[in-house]
């Protein structure tokens, strides 16, 4: 007996080089659908992860599988409604019950693979339906009616597959008898879809007064995107009725493109004693299944046809995930939007309220007139402009009040400008958020409407580190100058704090300084530093402090940002233009069978 693993490779129609290409591409597929991310609440977006699900077990548990032994055993699974007779109908197929058939529902849920005792190599290992655990079941002689026969209904042995060795399976092919269609199980319900899904045919069972029902023709019209073969089986037909509803049941195959379709009738026929019907009654449906086994090329044509009808569909199913995956990201896109211009809104309202004088009133003002003198030091220095020179360093040789107390209430204006307007911008980006349902889903319960812990620290150790740059700025351009002595005696923290003065009086669009800015403030700050430094170093100086201030207050309200964007991190899904070329690459490989 030759196991899975030492099979042959696919034969003539699919040559070696092709049938390893294809399954290079397909686990390329399989690992870009298994890392697509589809977080956003989207229209649509629930239906596309079952998609992805329903595409990454549909590979695992049939396309793959069948890639690589494409000589394997036919797997005919037996599905349809509850109580249409499929455990019935296996069991007549057998020639006794091996499978449990009965009047309580669900009697199937562990589902029964029964096969040829040559084939077990095929299906004892994980080859197909990998995500289930297999158990060997054993065919018991004694005459046990159906009702009794396999094993017991267990919930919890539901991802369990019975394989069952029988000589009455011809070689070649295995019959899977699965869970109902419409069980009132949800765990059936799945477990049927992707037994179905994992299928090179369909016996598709159904009944004289159900075969219209809506959910069997669901699945119906699934095969024929796939291609596959069906045969279906209207079982207990009376007598009476059987032209009439064939009739109908053909028609109706017919007109949504199941024309194909094999159908097999049984009549409504009395059960034996074991629960059996007689063999006579599925002796045409037995005839077809053992031709099928014993023709390898018809055989070989089955599985392509499957195979080639899924990965065609799979493309499609793969162009819509990659148009859901780029409706994702653009809505990423505009919630990243909406954030980072809320934001950057922040950022140019600080460096106005740094540039308009806005800053130069109140605590600062006072602490800087404090510094400088009086406003009559004011007045006399508007009258006689020209005499600063002489004046202002007798005037900063006396005993004026700490430099540094300018500093501190600058730190504290800045601060708080830094810190109302990262305020406004967490509450404008928040309310932006929950206007849109994926945002909302995105922020959950999370309150982001205010600035995050620690902030107020991390403004106040920029604005200190600002002004610690601000004063290399000024002990830097004093090195080496004839005007050394002169700076010195000034102090540093006192043209530093004029600096600071200067800085926050420019005004965008204008070349140089505006003056005449709370009260005569700037002038007098932009004259000390023109006295010590000269005009042009003034204004070099306080350009490379205001970008300086400008870089820093970026980066702070950029930090702040990431609490919204990290929530739009994407960097574990593939791009849509992957998805986009894998579902063109399968439709070539469907093509090119």
């Amino acid at each position: 007996m030759t196991s899975p693993s030492e099979s042959p490779p696919p034969g003539p129609a699919a040559p070696n080089s092709r049938a390893a290409a294809a399954v290079e591409l397909l686990e390329a597929v399989r690992g870009d659908l298994s890392a697509a991310v589809l977080p956003l609440a989207l229209p649509g977006a629930d239906s596309a992860r079952l998609d992805i699900r329903n595409a990454l077990s549909q590979l695992d548990d049939y396309i793959l599988p069948r890639f690589r032994s494409l000589d394997a055993p036919l797997l005919a699974v037996v599905g349809g409604s509850t109580g249409a007779g499929k455990s019935t109908l296996v069991n007549a197929l057998v020639g006794h019950p091996v499978t449990r058939a009965g009047a309580i529902r669900p009697t199937t849920r562990q589902p029964i693979l029964l096969h040829n005792p040559v084939d077990s190599g095929w299906f004892e290992d994980q080859r197909v339906l990998p995500s289930l655990s297999r158990i060997r079941g054993v065919v018991v002689d004694a005459q046990v009616p159906a009702n009794r026969a396999g094993a017991a209904p267990d919930a919890a042995a539901i991802s369990s597959l019975v394989l069952v060795g029988h000589p009455a399976v011809p070689e070649g092919i295995a019959l899977l008898d699965a869970p109902d269609v419409d069980s009132v199980s949800d765990d059936n319900r799945k477990l049927a879809g992707q037994l179905l899904a994992a299928a090179d045919l369909w016996v598709f069972v159904t009944t004289a007064n159900r075969y219209a029902d809506a959910v069997p023709w669901k699945l119906l019209l699934n095969a024929a995107a796939r291609d596959i073969m069906v045969a279906v089986v209207l079982d207990r037909v009376p007598p009476a009725a059987e032209a009439e509803v064939s009739a109908d049941l053909r028609a109706m195959l017919q007109q949504e493109g199941l024309g194909a379709a094999k159908l097999f009738i049984v009549r409504e026929v009395a059960l034996d004693r074991l629960g059996m019907l007689p063999a006579e009654a599925v002796e045409p449906l037995g005839r077809w299944l053992r031709e099928l086994a014993a023709d390898a090329a018809g055989r070989a044509e089955i599985a392509r046809r499957t195979l080639n009808g899924t990965v065609r569909s799979l493309s499609g199913r793969v162009a819509a995930l990659a148009q859901a995956s780029q409706e994702q990201q653009q809505a990423a896109e505009v919630l990243a939007k909406d954030v980072r211009t809320a934001y950057q809104d922040a950022v140019a309202r600080i460096l106005e309220a740094t540039r308009d004088g806005a800053l130069l009133r109140g605590e600062v003002l006072a602490r800087w007139q404090d510094f400088v003198g009086t406003g009559e030091f004011f007045r006399v220095l508007e009258q006689n402009i020209g005499r600063m020179r002489d004046r202002v360093g007798a005037f900063f040789r006396g005993e004026p009040a700490p430099a540094v107390r300018v500093e501190t209430a600058i730190e504290t204006g800045l601060q708080a400008v830094i810190m109302d307007e990262a305020a406004n911008a967490a509450e404008d980006a928040d309310q932006r958020w929950r206007s849109d349902p994926a945002g909302r889903q995105l922020l959950g319960t999370d309150d982001l409407s205010g600035t995050s812990a620690g902030f107020p620290d991390r403004v106040a150790a920029e604005i200190r580190a600002w002004q610690g740059g601000l004063m290399e700025l000024i002990r830097t351009e004093g090195q080496g100058k004839r005007t050394q002595a002169r700076w010195l005696s000034f102090g540093v923290n006192g043209l530093g704090a004029a600096l600071m003065i200067v800085v926050f009086s420019m005004t965008a669009g204008l070349s140089g300084l505006e003056v005449g800015v709370a009260g005569g403030t700037a002038i007098v700050g932009q004259r000390l530093l023109e006295a010590v430094f000269g005009e042009d170093a003034v204004r070099r100086l306080a350009q490379t402090a205001r970008e300086d201030l400008n870089a820093r207050c970026q980066n702070l309200l950029q930090e702040e940002q990431q609490r919204f964007l990290e929530r739009l991190d994407f960097a574990a899904g593939e791009s849509p233009d992957v998805l986009a070329g894998h579902a063109r690459a399968l439709q070539r490989l469907a093509e090119s069978a």
